[in-house]
């Protein structure tokens, strides 16, 4: 390594860089980046200003389906996926030393597709031997080998994860049926570092994905998979004495002394072989070299004179075993302020590109390589973590006296970073354990305790997370936040903070947790007049009801237009249930399996007879019973509203042939039409009106049995007489149309459906005796309870099946369910 990276007093020190970004205060701020996301049957648009909104999915629309990334689409995404390189010359790459008989069980396990658990102390080097047989397995399986890391991971985040790694669904984000169901369809191998869980959330995850190959590594502490988990268990133990020396050799690159071979000895006996203890040793010793080559170095340590010829003496046992301290003290002031960042991080390590920010110093993104290089850090997924033991070790000498400082120093950058426009969500999402880290050292309680700067950081970072499809560290931050919110009395935040979780509980169907956290945020916005955030909840809550009440939410019945609502699906659907109608459509009128069966028997397709289900004047939708509940007393009602079909069709057909065989005065009067609705009881057509003259002015208003309506006669006549027992010109016109040229709808009856077991009978036609004044008699067949649908008429005009819609007001075939109209 360069000279020039060791202290303050190395070499001429570098000019200063530019500033990394550019004055965001010049220049007008970016809008706010909103986000939708596809969350199993709704739609989520993740808004960070005011809030998250949801809503079912649009009916008519479907996202694309997951389609499986290429294998040069998979290979950049494991790039993509690797901690970032550290500025300077890279390190040499370690051998893999007496792990061969290890790698080669490994192999062969995972090429059987055996799943196995390699458990080893910290520092035995367990990610070295998982990169090294994860090369060796990248083609035995169809989907290649997927690099996933457990740390501060649940089932669920692993899972998420493996299915973003082989499928490509941007902005989706499966619900738990869709995300095990694709799951299931990836083979691959599944090298799994850090895990931090076993026992059934281990099986959990073993058997989401029963067709992949699972590597596990894990350390001792962690519990151990269940008996049924069926886990092959490979341990790992340090080094021999001849691999750790000849490890410290390629670390130092040069050969030891025999002085150093010694002091290599104990300290293998002492760190048992750990090869993370021989590339600290390594990094102690290329100080020593650099302190021969140059005593002042190292201004600030000097523990000899060089003028006097005293040579560099080798650290001490403890300190090879124990060296961060020691290591720490001989790096540059942005190393050492970069090491007491990451104690306050719990060990997490900032990204190099907040490193100059957060140190003060345009040159602190150095650090990183210089940490690196003395074994200080350890890869981690895609970021960096102090290496096992380091942390403990620094807090020994002081590196965690000002943690709570550089706690919310951190979090008060990563606020502000973190709700830039220009950050991505995945870019937030890479630095999450950083973010979580600096808010968890914020919490009330803790040394830090700034409750204001943790709500402002979990305000920013929540909707990142939400966009980044990182759920696990949103719901943690919105939890840490909405504590933090109520402890500073900020009810604003505390609302939003309820309404997010309320959002993330519907999306994962805990119904009961969302309805709690939504009526808390509906509570508090309503305290402080808060109309839109209001109504947003309520909206949530309704469709939290919803789906309790067992609705479908990606086809809303009000979101389809009325005349389209799922005509297909009708048409499949049986005349007559087996057992009771479905529980996801209306409730079905008086005769309408009549009228349904009559329709497939001539093969006319029935209407539409329901538009819509929103509830009338805002009312709350009935929650019907399956059909599998109450499939007896639908078939009771349907028998009955059958009778009723076939006692109205005889009384509409003897009122149709009285007529042809007697003038028909005295059932229908003029101005008035033979419906059910203007009627109280019954059809008024059977009661004779007062004031109506003895017989037709006119034969053509003699209404048609067939329903259709005869050159100049009148569908329906609302209007007055007009002089000498005529119709007024504002009457309705042939065709069913009034005098302003517009149709007027005419209203039906239900009709006695087809009976399959007898054929239809038509009795001989009948003929209406014509004046001398009247055009020639028309012919037309009465109706009889046998005739088919498309023949079936009244009084009213054509029948049901015919075309129309119903709109009488036949009696329910439920009396105990309500018809949605």
């Amino acid at each position: 390594m360069d000279k020039d990276s060791f202290g303050e007093g190395a070499g001429q020190p570098r000019p200063p860089r530019d500033p990394g970004t550019p004055d965001f205060g010049q220049h007008v701020p970016a809008l706010a980046r909103t986000v939708q996301i596809v969350a199993g049957d709704f739609l989520l648009t993740v808004n960070p200003v005011d809030g998250s909104e949801i809503e079912p999915f649009p009916p008519g629309e479907a996202p694309a389906a997951p389609v499986r990334h290429t294998a040069e689409e998979r290979a950049e995404l494991q790039r993509a996926a690797q901690p970032p390189v550290p500025p300077g010359p890279p390190a040499p790459r370690l051998p893999l030393l007496e792990r061969d008989e290890e790698r080669e069980r490994l192999v062969r396990l995972l090429g059987r597709g055996r799943s196995v658990r390699l458990s080893g102390p910290a520092g035995s080097g367990r990610s070295a031997l998982l990169d090294t047989v994860a090369d060796e397995c990248a083609t035995l399986a169809p989907d290649g080998v997927v690099r996933l890391n457990g740390l501060h991971r649940t089932p669920t985040d692993l899972l998420h994860e493996l299915f973003a790694a082989v499928y490509k669904a941007p902005q989706r984000r499966p619900d738990r049926a869709g995300l095990l169901t694709h799951v299931r369809e990836i083979g691959a191998i599944v090298v799994l570092d850090d895990l931090e869980f076993g026992g059934p959330s281990l099986a959990e995850l073993l058997d989401a994905a029963p067709e992949c190959a699972f590597l596990l590594a894990a350390t001792p502490d962690v519990p151990a998979p269940g008996a049924d988990a069926h886990l092959e268990e490979v341990g790992l133990t340090g080094l021999g004495r001849a691999a750790s020396l000849d490890l410290l050799q390629r670390t130092v690159e040069r050969p030891l002394t025999e002085d150093e071979t010694n002091w290599a000895g104990d300290l293998w006996f002492e760190s048992e072989g750990l090869p993370l203890r021989f590339v600290q040793a390594g990094a102690l010793l290329r100080q020593c070299d650099e302190l021969r080559a140059d005593p002042e170095a190292f201004e600030a340590y000097a523990p000899y004179d060089a003028a006097e010829g005293n040579d560099v003496p080798l650290p001490s046992l403890g300190e090879g075993a124990a060296p961060a301290a020691l290591l720490a003290s001989r790096l540059s002031d942005s190393a050492r302020e970069t090491l007491r960042f990451a104690v306050a991080l719990g060990g997490e390590v900032p990204h190099q590109a907040h490193l100059p920010a957060l140190v003060g110093d345009t040159h602190a993104d150095a650090a990183l390589g210089e940490l690196m290089s003395c074994g200080l850090l350890s890869p981690v997924g895609g970021r960096y973590r102090l290496a096992a033991g380091v942390p403990a070790q620094l807090t020994e000498k002081g590196y965690a006296e000002d943690a709570a400082a550089h706690a919310h120093t951190a979090a008060q950058h990563y606020a502000w970073w973190a709700g830039h426009p220009s950050v991505t969500p995945e870019r937030a999402v890479a630095e999450s354990d950083a973010l979580l880290a600096a808010l968890a050292a914020l919490v009330p309680g803790t040394e830090a305790g700034h409750p204001s700067a943790a709500v402002l950081l979990a305000r920013s970072a929540a909707p990142a997370f939400a966009a980044g499809m990182h759920w696990g560290a949103w719901e943690r931050v919105l939890r840490v936040g909405s504590e933090a919110a109520r402890i500073a009395g900020e009810v604003a935040e505390e609302a939003y903070f309820h309404h997010e979780l309320g959002i993330l509980a519907l999306c994962t169907d805990s119904l009961d947790r969302a309805r709690a956290e939504l009526e808390a945020s509906i509570a508090l916005r309503g305290a402080l007049a808060d109309k839109n955030g209001t109504v947003a909840g309520r909206r949530a809550l309704a469709l939290v009801t919803d789906r309790e009440n067992g609705l479908v939410p990606s086809v809303p019945a009000t979101a389809v237009p009325a005349g389209k609502e799922a005509a297909p699906a009708r048409q499949k659907e049986p005349s007559s249930p087996a057992k009771g109608a479905p529980a996801n459509l209306p409730v079905p009128l008086a005769g309408l399996g009549a009228s349904r069966a009559a329709s497939s028997t001539t093969g006319t397709t029935p209407e539409t007879l329901v538009a819509s289900r929103t509830p009338v004047n805002g009312s709350t939708q009935k929650r019907r019973r399956p059909a599998a509940l109450g499939s007896g007393r639908n078939l009771v009602a349907a028998g009955a509203g059958a009778l009723l079909a076939v006692v109205l069709g005889t009384v509409v057909t003897l009122g149709a042939t009285s007529d042809n065989q007697d003038p028909p005065s005295d059932k229908v009067g003029n101005g008035r039409s033979a419906n059910q609705d203007e009627g109280q009881d019954g059809l008024t057509a059977d009661e004779p009106e007062n004031g109506s003259d003895d017989g037709p002015s006119d034969p053509s208003d003699v209404p048609d049995p067939s329903g259709a309506v005869t050159p100049g006669s009148s569908a329906s006549t609302d209007g007055e007489e007009g002089p000498g027992g005529g119709v007024s010109p504002s009457r309705s016109e042939p065709g069913g149309e009034s005098s302003s040229g517009k149709p007027k709808p005419t209203k039906t009856t239900p009709t006695r459906p087809p009976s399959s077991s007898e054929p239809p009978t038509t009795p001989p036609p009948t003929t209406t005796p014509p004046s001398s004044s009247e055009p020639p008699p028309t012919t037309t067949p009465p109706t009889t309870p046998g005739t088919p649908a498309e023949e079936d008429t009244s009084a009213g005009g054509p029948s049901e099946s015919s075309g129309a819609p119903m709109t009488s007001s036949a009696p329910v075939s439920d009396p105990a369910e309500e018809p949605v109209i």
